[in-house]
């Protein structure tokens, strides 16, 4: 048997892609597809984007790459652009969400043993989901990423998502936590976000036990969902913060950012990347922070988004196929009381892109740039094709 040459770990359906511009991608016969997955969160400023596309051609005609081992001045304004977006203190950037999220793993363990606590333990989530490295998929409570990978990592405490009761008894109970890892909004697990309050909660906790308050925002991070970080909603701040996905537009950059003793606990020899943080793609970044920033980015997707959820709720007010539809900013679940995977193949036959998740949640990841025509034509496309489902 002759085997495919790149491993068969996505499934793909039959279909290339030659070309993208502004929210839509256009395959290699011509059709054209207004994408409202994004490359899975990731394309914030859409399809090349002419700023994206002069900085990555000038850095890739100056410098591609030199190593870590020596100062990086593209690394280093993008640091404090993030740092000054976000309110953290430093950043180790890497290549993806997952490194980021490992980044934030070691910093927690680390930070544990540097207080004394011999088997240092790390409270995770239900239906969480932060990548597919073995540290990641421990933490991920999704027994799919993790089946035919044991034996996994110790050192997690799973809790049910958004119950802070949980969270309360497990500081009674365990004197070796040292740190609560969790998303806002989970992506993966199905569009849930967090009670309203919930992170102001954490934080206090986090403050009384001395654990680190450490969030997953690869997703929700870069204006996804109306603020530059989801976290900025309820006005906290969290120890440690990982992010990726819109970071690059495309391009593989992941970032962990801490601040306070946490910021402190990364050493040289502790933790590294060859590739992380390197000029080209440090260069696509910084575009990006800086157009979120400028073309209030963060306002569109609040507006759009608060534009297609209403759109959505009003569309499908009697129609009892749909449970729930919940999100915030560019960041949309819709809910169905049946399986609709089979709703992916039937989107792209009508020109767009969508993804399901948990088997029965839509998921729609729009780019940032989104107008509102193009969201009305989501709105008119989701609900022709729900409606298919009777």
């Amino acid at each position: 048997m002759t085997l495919p040459v790149i491993m068969n770990t996505y499934g793909r359906p039959s279909i290339t892609f030659t070309h993208g511009k502004g929210v839509y991608l256009y395959d290699t016969e011509g059709n054209e597809y207004l994408d409202a997955i994004s490359g899975i969160g990731v394309n914030a400023l859409g399809h090349a984007f002419p700023a994206m596309t002069q900085a990555i051609s000038e850095q890739a005609g100056q410098l591609i790459h030199t190593s870590n081992l020596y100062g990086i001045e593209r690394q280093q304004k993008l640091a404090e652009s993030l740092c000054a977006a976000s309110g953290m203190d430093n950043i180790f950037f890497g290549n993806s969400g997952a490194e980021a999220n490992e980044a934030a793993i070691k910093i927690a363990r680390l930070y544990g043993h540097n207080k004394g606590v011999k088997t240092p333990h790390i409270i995770v989530m239900e239906n969480a989901f932060h990548g597919r490295t073995m540290a990641t998929i421990t933490a991920s409570g999704n027994r799919k990423v993790q089946a035919g990978f044991e034996p996994l990592l110790s050192g997690f405490i799973r809790a049910p998502f958004g119950d802070f009761a949980a969270l309360e008894a497990i500081a009674e109970n365990n004197s070796d936590v040292v740190a609560v890892f969790i998303e806002p909004i989970q992506g993966e697990g199905g569009l849930h976000p967090l009670p309203t309050g919930f992170l102001k909660q954490l934080r206090a906790l986090c403050d009384q036990q001395e654990w680190l308050m450490m969030l997953d925002e690869v997703q929700t991070g870069n204006g996804r969902t109306g603020k530059y970080f989801a976290y900025q909603h309820e006005d906290i701040l969290p120890d440690v913060v990982a992010t990726a996905k819109g970071l690059g537009n495309g391009m593989p950059i992941g970032a962990c950012l801490a601040r306070g003793n946490a910021a402190e606990v990364l050493v040289p020899g502790t933790h590294g990347s060859t590739y992380g943080g390197n000029p080209m793609v440090c260069a696509a970044a910084q575009v990006v922070v800086d157009t979120i920033k400028s073309d209030q980015l963060c306002d569109n997707a609040s507006n759009m988004g608060n534009f297609i959820s209403e759109g959505l709720r009003t569309a499908f007010a009697d129609n009892p196929l749909v449970k729930e539809i919940r999100g915030k900013g560019l960041m949309i679940g819709i809910e169905l009381n049946k399986p609709c995977t089979e709703l992916v193949d039937i989107a792209r036959e009508k020109g767009m892109l969508i993804n399901v998740t948990s088997g029965n949640v839509i998921r729609l990841l729009p780019p940032l740039i989104i107008n509102q025509q193009q969201a009305q034509t989501i709105i008119d496309t989701i609900t022709d094709i729900v409606e298919q489902l009777d």
